[in-house]
């Protein structure tokens, strides 16, 4: 008898949702009205004993509490600061996640979002539709990369692989993360002083309770007026009040960024900012990612109703 899992979110590639139907019993809560959802976790619980989920949906302890049959989570992405360790790790339900398979092409728009930004493409973009250059409007200049100091928030694999792409473009690399990495780049003494020494700031630190708000007031005046702020980590990283006061008062030059603090939900004040570029959390968007990203945690899957040896298992909050 195939397993019954519980699908939270949707958008899986055709190939991934091809193994999951042809391996599980597959309760897909995306597929039902908001106001039935309650009912039908209510009827499909009893079955459960995996959850096919995304990073950033993840489990909460009150859905991992209607499943008592629960043994695993299969987190489609890398970060799983969505999920309930503290409601999980004391019934010994396993979790796993996608790192490495998404790194490149994440790290590709990270570079992308710092290019768009120096460079003003979303800005010139609109020049050339709006029939401006026709009409000979003067433009602001552009900056240039080379010279110029990136810093990065949390030097793992992600933080490496764009910090790799930027050398490329003649810039210096700094970095701060609680631990020192393995790494011949240059370690600032703090967040804020990696902000003072940076042209751009770069987050690609894991999300969680110890990274909340890290980006601060402090942090991004730190950074100031001729700054640039790159996130492509976590929104909750960033204290998103704190950095429209700062665009909105000129004390932070610019912004690049992929994820929010209440997503999809964007707040009208950045989306109104010509100093901000925007992109809907699509770090890993792309067909070859996206597909590596689900057959690796279905792999996971596979391997935990097998009896095997999980692939890319996530020590819990008590480990």
């Amino acid at each position: 008898m195939r397993p019954e899992i519980l699908l939270l979110g949707s958008g899986w590639v055709p190939q991934v949702d091809k193994v999951l139907e042809r391996d599980y019993v597959c309760h897909r809560l995306a597929a039902v009205a908001p106001a039935d959802r309650d009912a039908f976790i209510e009827r499909v619980a009893p079955g459960v004993r995996g959850v096919f989920t995304t990073g950033v949906t993840g489990i909460d302890a009150a859905l991992a509490d209607r499943l008592p049959k629960l043994e695993i989570v299969a987190v489609h992405g890398v970060g799983v600061d969505a999920v309930a360790f503290d409601a999980l790790d004391p019934r010994g339900i396993l979790v796993t996640n996608t790192p490495d398979v998404l790194t490149e092409d994440v790290a590709d728009l990270a570079v992308s979002l710092l290019l768009a930004s120096s460079r003003r493409i979303p800005q010139l973009d609109r020049h050339v539709r709006a029939g401006d250059w026709e009409a000979k409007k003067p433009l602001q200049p552009a900056r240039s990369l080379r010279g110029k100091v990136a810093g990065i928030v949390g030097l793992g694999r992600i933080g490496r692989a764009v910090a790799t792409r930027l050398e490329s473009f003649g810039m210096a690399i700094r970095y701060f993360q609680r631990s020192t990495a393995d790494c011949l780049y240059p370690r600032s003494a703090s967040l804020p002083d990696l902000a003072r020494e940076s042209d751009y700031l770069i987050v690609c630190a894991p999300g969680g309770a110890a990274t909340r708000a890290m980006i601060d007031a402090d942090v991004l005046d730190a950074l100031g007026p001729e700054g640039t702020l790159v996130n492509i980590a976590r929104g909750s990283l960033v204290d998103e009040a704190a950095l429209i006061a700062a665009l909105q008062e000129g004390r932070l030059g610019a912004a690049a960024l992929d994820v929010f603090a209440d997503e999809p939900r964007v707040p009208a004040a950045l989306r109104e900012l010509d100093n901000v570029v925007l992109t809907p959390h699509v770090g890993s968007f792309t067909v070859e990612t996206r597909t590596a990203m689900g057959m690796l945690a279905a792999a996971n899957l596979e391997a935990h109703f097998a009896g095997k040896p999980l692939p890319t298992r996530v020590l819990g909050a008590s480990a």
